[in-house]
């Protein structure tokens, strides 16, 4: 029987059982490391270290989900701010550039065939994107989020994101042009 997320947290914030919280952590891991490599540009290491701090953090916020959105959604909130504070300290510390190295690990070498240089110009335009607009790009076309959903991840207001989506599909359009010479 597959038991519904809500009564998961209720019997994890009831009885502080484990074992339900294993089986949220198991049901939405995926998603979350996904959108945590996304946002590392591809640094399994830093995102799976950013995943296990924010299974850690909702389980000790458990009690603040209001079941408002989806607990997906509230998850992956949580996920990004984790990505943004873990990305605020190593700018402060003034630790060795990650996001330098990380663009530089994701380059593939390209091949003879059409499909890796249109990958390749892809991952390039995308880079050129703000941070942004690269979530928000990413979780409505990659993690299939409603706009509703990923303005809750961002924390941001639902005009926000329709901006941050509008202006990064304009500039992927323009970046990706050559391989489109009609529009």
């Amino acid at each position: 029987m597959n038991v519904a997320d809500t009564e998961l947290i209720v019997r994890v914030i009831g009885t502080d059982d484990r074992d339900a919280f294993g089986e949220l952590v198991q049901r939405h891991q995926s998603s979350v490391r996904r959108f945590l490599r996304y946002l590392t540009r591809g640094n399994a290491a830093w995102a799976d270290d950013l995943a296990q701090e924010t299974f850690i953090r909702a389980y000790q916020n458990l009690s603040r989900f209001r079941n408002e959105a989806s607990f997906s959604t509230w998850l992956l909130g949580i996920a990004h701010n984790q990505f943004r504070n873990d990305r605020r300290k190593q700018r402060q510390s003034q630790t060795e550039d990650v996001s330098n190295e990380l663009i530089a690990s994701s380059i593939s070498v390209e091949s003879e065939a059409p499909h890796s240089d249109l990958k390749h110009d892809l991952d390039a335009a995308l880079r050129q994107l703000s941070q942004d607009e690269q979530a928000a790009l990413h979780l409505c076309y990659r993690q299939g989020l409603s706009h509703h959903e990923a303005a809750s991840v961002l924390d941001s207001p639902i005009g926000t994101l329709k901006t941050h989506l509008a202006r990064g599909k304009e500039k992927l359009r323009q970046y990706l042009s050559a391989w489109n010479p009609q529009t």
